[in-house]
Parts: structure tokens; sequence; C-alpha cells
């Protein structure tokens, strides 16, 4: 499977500013993103790695200003699942990238399943688009797929099991925009060549660079970063962690309304 290596430095991108925290964050993300990719590293042995990393209490290794991140938009056309999920994870992915079509084909339906289905888990896409024009074309396509109500039907088809290996020119891109149940394709056509298509998904691009991806698929659940088409376990591992937090979170804030409540009454 071909290694993601991207063809800009991320070091020339300019970084957002969330505090020293997601500094911290960033150099972890590049540094996991590294290990997850680089060469003579298998998929099992990343995968392990990740598993150990996220086993951990549900505080280590998340940061709450990554966190922030989520939009929780209900209109965002390129995300799954309830907006007020307890758990929101961010995939930042290219469609000619092999790690992430695994991704898509063997994990990402199992947590839809088991997470997005019963309001556990919102699934956020982020267009991170780093071997060139045709995974440009491929994320503008995908975002135009989107203003109609077929991204997830489109991403679908483009990570099929051999689609990305006839390429994403613009007959290819339409084809699938037509196997996706597109509706309009003329417009789709024109929103993809548009700047809105472009702005969207620069807006995205650099919000991955800037928190220190440097590979796809790279993710981020409730801030903890992954990177990696790691195993349904490590993602299960962190999105568990991630709701337990989040059920503590919100019993503790429960918690203290009541004796505020009390306190009130007498």
């Amino acid at each position: 499977m071909p290694k993601s290596t991207s063809s800009r430095t991320p070091s020339s991108r300019k970084p957002l500013i969330y505090g020293a925290g997601v500094v911290a964050a960033a150099a972890l993300l590049g540094f996991v993103s590294y290990r997850a990719t680089a060469p003579d590293h298998s998929a099992s042995s990343s995968s392990s790695s990740a598993v150990a990393d996220v086993s951990a209490d549900p505080d280590a290794g998340v940061y709450p200003e990554l966190a922030k991140l989520a939009r929780r938009d209900a209109g965002d056309k390129l995300a799954q699942g309830r907006v007020d999920a307890p758990v929101v994870l961010i995939e930042y992915a290219d469609f000619k990238c092999g790690y992430c079509g695994k991704f898509a084909r063997d994990t990402e339906p199992a947590l839809v399943k088991k997470y997005v289905d019963n309001g556990t888990l919102r699934i956020e896409w982020r267009n991170f688009p780093i071997f060139g024009a045709e995974s440009e074309a491929a994320a503008r396509a995908a975002w135009a797929a989107g203003q109609q109500g077929r991204f997830w039907q489109f991403h679908r088809a483009a990570y099929a099991e051999g689609a990305k290996e006839q390429g994403f020119g613009k007959d290819r891109l339409k084809a699938l925009a037509q196997q996706a149940g597109v509706a309009d394709l003329d417009r789709f056509v024109r929103d993809a060549d548009s700047s809105a298509a472009s702005a969207a998904v620069g807006k995205d691009q650099e919000q991955a660079y800037g928190i220190g991806a440097t590979s796809t698929p790279s993710f981020l659940i409730n801030g903890r970063p992954i990177a990696g088409a790691q195993s349904v376990e490590t993602f299960t591992r962190a999105i568990e962690a991630a709701a337990e937090k989040a059920r503590n979170t919100e019993d503790a804030k429960g918690d203290e309304d009541a004796e505020g409540a009390e306190g009130s009454a007498k």
C-alpha cells in the first residue's frame, strides 16, 4: 500500500494559534503521523503502538484546544451523526490515499453502526488533499456532491476497492457523482469548479497543517490525535474513553446544578 507523504512541507504553512497545548499536540501528531506511515513500519506494528497509547486514562493525550475544532454545525453536509453527540471524530483525509480507503472500507462502517447510529459519535470530514492536482479535484468534487446531500455516497464510491486506481479526472469524477446519486450533474460540475469549493477545501487543508498533520488519514477524537488507518480496536478505545469522560463531566455538572438549586431553596 502506498505511503502517505505530503507534497507540501508542513513547516511552510502558518500554524494555528491555540496555545501551548496545541504546540505539543501538533508535535505529537506529526510524530505519530510519521510513525504510522514511515518506511519499514507495518500496519500491525503501528496499530499496536496506537492501542497502547489510547489505553491510558481518558485525559491522557487529550488536548482541549483541539477538541474545540469540532464544528457541530447542523448544516454541515460533510458530517454525519447528531450535533450534540458526546464524541466527535474529525478525519483529515485524501481520496487518493490508500490508508484512507482502508479506513473507509474496513473501520468506519463498524464505527457508524456501533456509535453513530446510537447517538454517541459524530464524524466530521475535513478535506486534506496532499497528493497533487487529482487529490485537489477529488476534494472539490466531494464538496460539490455534498452540496446536493450526497457527500457520503460519493465518499463510498470514491473509496471503493480499486476506485483510486482509475484516477480522478473530470469524466471519472462526474461518473462517481452519478454513481453516488447526485441529481443535478451540471450543477455538480459548476460547484466543483467554483471558488467556494476551493475555499472550503483550502480551509480544511490549512487546519490540518496547522495542527501538525503530516500524512493521511489523521484524526482527532474529542481532542485526542490519532494517525493512520489503525485497527477498529484503537478507535473503539479512544471513543469509549471520550464518551466516559463526557459522561463524567455531565454527571459532575448535574451534581453542581442540583447543589446550586438546593442552596437557592434554603
